[in-house]
């Protein structure tokens, strides 16, 4: 039979090209080289031991801190309740002013207060240290006195009597001597008398530390005539307020 005429080129099927060979080098990396595999494995066990027992650290810091909390929080929630503390109270009843003149920077003073300390509570006495009061004319200190010591018992009222007499140089500013004129004028003095105390807390056979409260006392007081009389109405009663320092 004849072979059929072919056009152009004949191929037969396309031949793969030859494989090849790879050379496979263990690296340090590989489980089967020198042992590395272990080391990985005991790191990662250690990681894992140090963060457990870090959590279970803070987890009991947590737990013992908020047991501290609540039972504080308990604990001053109960000495309320037994104890119901109540505030203090100062307050200036009486003032006595009889002179109140400034001249060459020095200012000359006559005045006499009262002001009762009462004592509202039922299971609580006091321990006064120290009493030092101090006399103010618009922020200027003109006098100072101590009054000493004393103990004060539950539901008790304490007098006390501080007496500012004498002179001082008080170089008073342009404001201040403007405020002297308006007082010299309406014959009402705005003196502020301050006082720091140290004071213990007694409730049973307990004392407290010191602790240093502050008070202050707004005060409007009318200058006295030689006869005694002063114009309007007379010194009203002012209460104090007072802070711990």
């Amino acid at each position: 039979m004849a072979q059929p005429q072919l056009n152009g080129a004949y191929y037969g099927p396309s031949i793969p090209p030859p494989q090849q060979k790879s050379h496979h080098r263990p690296t340090h990396n590989d489980n089967g080289g020198g042992g590395c595999g272990l080391c990985s494995c005991f790191c990662g066990c250690f990681r894992c031991c140090c963060g457990c027992i870090a959590n279970c650290i803070l987890g009991l810091i947590c737990k013992i801190l908020t047991t501290i909390i609540i039972i504080a929080a308990v604990a001053g929630f109960l000495f309320w309740l037994i104890v119901r503390p109540n505030v203090v109270k100062f307050r200036v009843t009486e003032a006595s002013l009889t002179e109140f003149t400034y001249t060459n920077n020095t200012l000359h003073y006559n005045l006499a207060l009262n002001i009762t300390v009462r004592n509202p509570n039922s299971r609580v006495g006091l321990y006064y240290d120290s009493i030092e009061t101090t006399a103010f004319y618009h922020d200027a200190r003109f006098a100072s006195q101590n009054l000493g010591n004393f103990f004060q018992h539950k539901k008790n009222t304490t007098v006390l009597s501080p007496v500012f007499k004498g002179q001082q140089v008080v170089p008073f500013s342009e404001e201040q001597g403007k405020k002297l004129n308006e007082d010299q004028g309406s014959e009402i003095y705005r003196i502020n008398v301050k006082l720091l105390l140290k004071v213990r807390f007694k409730l049973g056979l307990f004392k407290t530390g010191k602790v240093t409260p502050k008070v202050r006392c707004e005060l409007h007081v009318p200058l006295k005539s030689r006869n005694g009389t002063v114009s309007g109405a007379g010194f009203q009663a002012t209460g104090c307020e007072w802070w711990i320092h």
